[in-house]
């Protein structure tokens, strides 16, 4: 990925997207506990893909902003389709474009029309936006070919610190259909719980292949431990967060705090 500057002609699309960039992939590091939550993300999303999937297969990426994640997957040797609804971050992508087979689809990828489905589709920090994940998790499958899959990311509902609500405990979620799409955690409106997560990939025609639970308190500043990771070492953080990986299930659904999901779709599902 090619490191690029900021220039002051840029679009404030571009000057905002070059803000993360900082932290994500640049290694100008502020805030630690973001910088270490989105590697973590990063790592967990990039392996749900090449635990499966060989090179050359076909990926799309939604609502993939400025395109890091279509950007390392295109340089691992897949062919990726970057889409999101702002078509002028495009052309960010493509200035940080350095090897590897990308191409470009802004808008509604619910409306592009794709010639055939992918062999996989990635939902990253997307599903807890909507109003209708059920819907929005439906809609996803239809993109996918039978025995394709489907990588998901989101904040864990069941983490101590989640105070939304539930939303198989939503009698009308439609009530939030005006807020939805917000961006950052502003725009939060569900945040599923492990056990949500089943009974809507059913009702999507998909399978849960892999779920996992990561980034503990520590590893992204919570409760305020960014103090802490300004004077303890990386490999320490990274030990702890290696710890919390053994502990029991029913634990990591209350002290982690994100959920990455590989889904299925059945070969017999359309």
């Amino acid at each position: 990925m090619k490191r690029v500057h900021l220039q002051e002609t840029w679009p404030e699309s571009w000057k905002r997207s070059y803000t993360y960039d900082l932290a994500e992939v640049f290694d100008e590091i502020s805030h630690r506990g973001y910088a270490y939550a989105y590697q973590n993300r990063c790592r967990t999303t990039l392996r749900l893909v090449t635990d499966v999937l060989p090179t050359g297969s076909r990926v799309l990426d939604i609502a993939a902003a400025q395109g890091n994640f279509s950007l390392r997957l295109a340089e691992l040797g897949y062919d990726v389709t970057w889409n999101d609804l702002r078509a002028d971050l495009a052309d960010y992508v493509r200035l940080k474009h350095e090897y590897g087979n990308i191409s470009f689809a802004p808008g509604n990828a619910f409306e592009i029309g794709f010639p055939t489905p992918f062999d996989a589709v990635l939902i990253t920090e997307i599903i807890e936006h909507v109003a209708h994940p059920d819907d929005f998790l439906r809609t996803i499958a239809t993109l996918v070919r039978p025995g394709g899959y489907v990588v998901m990311t989101t904040p864990n509902g069941a983490y101590f610190r989640n105070r939304l609500p539930m939303f198989s405990e939503c009698s009308d979620p439609s009530v939030y259909e005006s807020v939805q799409f917000k961006p950052n955690a502003d725009g939060h409106i569900f945040l599923l719980h492990p056990h949500e997560v089943e009974p809507l990939a059913a009702r999507a025609g998909l399978k849960i292949d892999q779920l996992l639970l990561f980034t503990n308190p520590l590893t992204n500043g919570h409760m305020k431990m960014e103090v802490l990771l300004r004077v303890i070492p990386k490999r320490i953080v990274e030990y702890f967060e290696a710890i919390t990986q053994h502990v029991p299930f029913w634990m990591k659904t209350k002290i982690l705090v994100q959920m990455g999901v590989r889904f299925i779709k059945h070969k017999s599902g359309g």
